[in-house]
């Protein structure tokens, strides 16, 4: 580990560093989450400090400069990058680089113009291949669940490594699984303003987790929703094709499944064919998130016919409507047997909605294209929930999309997201 922290208080990261040594009991959602037995015990590897030369600290007035700075955020950010650029240098001496935050500094975090202190650190650094861990005040150093806190910052950084932290258990072999999101950029930016990211799990194990990214000319903007021409998706599930076979040895999936937030227009329907025609199957699914349902379970009280009341616990998760042959209904969040003595709900609180599946292109039951959203929302190594409420390649594509457009260049080569978590 290399660190980056405000002047004279390395040795707080550093005590930080030990906990994660340590064990430590939850003391909240005590149902789920299991005792943080150590960092060593939990991955099998030891955490530890880099070299000397890697533990920096930022420059002594940085506090009082902040103080008296009309623009903050961009001067906290211009000292960070800096002090960032100067570990260039020692890059074979560390896997991933610790910057604490102190609350103090909170009125830097964020500023005018869409500006994100977190992503633009993390579109500097993605470029140069350097996984970093922000460290926050409030929500690592003094949250008051200390094994929650352990369990987050354990999986982020085993992530960010390189590791592998859990694989799916049951996939459907040689299957892709790609999601498609767009970035806006500002519109006084000289580049083009919208960028296309792709996000793909290619296998069981995760290890094929990595995305594209490139500038996109050819876009029909409806209703602030910007859809792909035909040669557009063409072009880009043809580059993710050729990512697949790189890593499958040159064979080609037999079915890929692709998520997006939009619905797929005739053009985006035929290029997906023209790009897929030799794979057996194509699912083109529109995953949408905000949806109006609401459902209540039900539990039967008697023998006689309607004789049945309010279930004390809500839907279950992976519970399925079908709405027609074309859409369905399907509770990404809801109750979950088999984890403790009662069943387990996510957040504790409010009734769960589902998000509502439109398949524009594939057949069959809707079992397979549920089973694969609910596993895929496992798939997120950087929380320590049981589940997201979107698939992985829809939340994934949204996170890189809100770094790379803060990419000065994107280049034509993939990324590894363990350098945008």
């Amino acid at each position: 580990m290399a660190t980056l922290t405000p002047a004279g208080e390395s040795r707080r990261l550093f005590n930080f560093l030990k906990e994660l040594n340590r064990p430590a009991k939850p003391r909240e959602r005590t149902d789920y989450l299991p005792d943080w037995t150590s960092f060593n015990s939990v991955f099998q590897t030891h955490l530890a400090p880099a070299t000397s030369s890697c533990l920096n600290e930022l420059d002594i007035d940085l506090d009082h400069k902040l103080e008296e700075c009309a623009a903050p955020e961009l001067l906290l950010n211009e000292r960070i990058v800096r002090s960032i650029q100067l570990l260039d240098a020692e890059r074979s001496e560390f896997d991933v680089l610790f910057i604490y935050l102190p609350e103090r500094w909170a009125n830097a975090f964020y500023g005018p113009n869409d500006f994100d202190l977190h992503h633009q650190l993390k579109a500097f650094t993605a470029g140069r291949r350097i996984p970093i861990q922000i460290v926050r005040e409030g929500s690592a150093l003094a949250y008051r669940c200390r094994a929650s806190v352990m369990w987050r910052i354990g999986l982020a950084l085993y992530a960010k490594a390189g590791g592998v932290p859990w694989r799916l258990a049951d996939v459907m072999p040689d299957t892709a699984y790609i999601g498609i999101s767009y970035a806006l950029r500002p519109m006084q930016s000289a580049q083009p303003r919208f960028v296309t990211c792709c996000s793909q799990i290619f296998n069981a194990d995760g290890a094929g987790l990595e995305f594209l990214a490139y500038d996109t000319t050819e876009v029909d903007v409806q209703r602030e929703n910007p859809f792909l021409s035909q040669t557009e998706m063409f072009r880009v599930l043809t580059r993710s094709l050729d990512v697949y076979r790189r890593r499958h040895g040159g064979r080609s999936p037999t079915r890929v499944m692709v998520h997006k937030s939009t619905e797929f227009k005739d053009a985006e329907i035929n290029g997906s064919f023209e790009a897929l025609k030799h794979c057996e199957a194509v699912d083109l699914v529109q995953v949408v998130e905000d949806v109006g349902w609401q459902a209540v379970r039900w539990e039967k009280t008697g023998n006689q016919l309607g004789s049945s009341q309010a279930d004390r616990y809500p839907v279950k998760r992976g519970t399925l409507l079908g709405l027609s042959g074309k859409d369905a209904l399907l509770w990404m969040h809801g109750t979950v047997d088999s984890i403790g003595s009662r069943p387990y709900f996510q957040g504790g609180r409010s009734t769960p909605r589902p998000i509502r599946l439109v398949r524009h292109a594939g057949h069959g039951p809707w079992d397979d294209t549920a089973r694969a959203a609910l596993a895929l929302s496992k798939m997120n190594w950087n929380n320590d929930g049981l589940y997201d409420p979107l698939p992985v390649t829809m939340s994934y594509a949204k996170t890189l999309a809100q770094v790379i457009k803060r990419m000065p260049a994107i280049g034509k080569g993939t990324f590894q997201f363990r350098f945008f978590i």
